[in-house]
């Protein structure tokens, strides 16, 4: 039987998957995810308490930055990145920010039904079951993007959409993400879509503004005109993000001794039997959470009076 939207008692979607499921865990930390963050970024009850007031102190000051104040999820998913200095939450959510604010075409209505084309191409994917510390894994599978059906800007605002998804999920903010890109495929037309400007955009967001827990991105089947699409990446990237990028080439023992195939689907070079999941199926399901994507969308930075950086 194909894989269909499900939902559980708690009304969140899901979609069963052999013996898996794809469902985004909203739930508490429990004990032992508690206990992780507290060794890992400092979180207590009364530290997260802390830092949450004096960081809603320092966003009411900053007059032109609409954001939740009361929402204490919202103020979390900055926090746990930072690991409860509220300084440090407070410069990367004005990053965050400022970056949406000026770059409209990536981020204004960023909603699943208008980015539902390229997760249909199964271009962009979650793997359904936690990897690695629990990690969550996208792949970003380069070999069937159609530059004809599906333009940088909607697979860059894909990637933001998909980074949001994580973001609401408490686990994942606690244990970060590994990003996958296979790039069987890859040709000179996919290519000439990069340009050195949208290069430096794209490493923009993702060394100074994601609040995601990045713990490494997974290069693999690269053909060797992939050195003509590393040459434009380059010059942007910093050291602490070189430290997280690994090319694996054709050797899949080493992208396994960084992700155990015991967790990986057959599909993403694994053991599990796990059915593919379509990306329409993907895409519908996100659907369901239109809510949450358009709340997202109303916040930040106001034309009228956004600072400039």
């Amino acid at each position: 039987m194909a894989p269909t939207i499900q939902f559980g008692p708690d009304r969140v979607p899901f979609v069963q998957l052999g013996e898996h499921i794809l469902r985004l865990d909203l739930e508490e930390l429990n004990e032992e995810w508690r206990e992780r963050s507290r060794i890992e970024l400092r979180e207590t009850p009364e530290v997260a308490e802390s830092a949450m007031e004096q960081l809603r102190t320092l966003l009411k000051g900053e007059e032109n930055l609409n954001v939740p104040l009361d929402d204490t999820a919202y103020l979390i998913k900055f926090l746990r990145p930072c690991k409860f200095y509220p300084e440090s939450a407070f410069r990367l959510m004005k990053r965050y920010y400022k970056f949406r604010y000026k770059h409209p075409e990536l981020s204004s209505n960023l909603m699943p039904i208008t980015i539902k084309h390229v997760l249909e191409d199964d271009v962009i994917a979650f793997i359904p079951v936690r990897v690695d510390h629990g990690c969550r894994m996208m792949v970003i599978d380069i070999g069937k993007w159609n530059v004809k059906n599906v333009s940088i800007i909607d697979m860059f605002r894909t990637v933001l959409l998909v980074m949001e998804v994580g973001l609401i999920e408490p686990m994942t903010q606690v244990a970060g993400v590994h990003v996958l890109f296979d790039m069987h495929g890859l040709s000179l037309n996919q290519i000439w879509q990069f340009t050195p400007s949208f290069a430096k955009m794209v490493l923009e967001f993702v060394q100074e503004c994601t609040s995601l827990r990045l713990k490494g991105i997974h290069i693999l089947n690269q053909p060797f005109i992939f050195k003509m699409l590393w040459s434009i990446f380059k010059p942007f990237i910093g050291q602490k993000l070189r430290k997280r990028i690994f090319f694996h080439g054709t050797d899949i023992a080493s992208f396994h001794s960084h992700i155990s195939p015991e967790l990986l689907p057959k599909a993403y070079y694994g053991n599990l039997d796990i059915p593919h999941l379509p990306g329409a199926l993907l895409a519908e399901m996100l659907l369901k959470y239109d809510p949450e994507f358009e709340m997202c969308s109303k916040i930040g930075y106001t034309k009228e009076n956004c600072k400039s950086t």
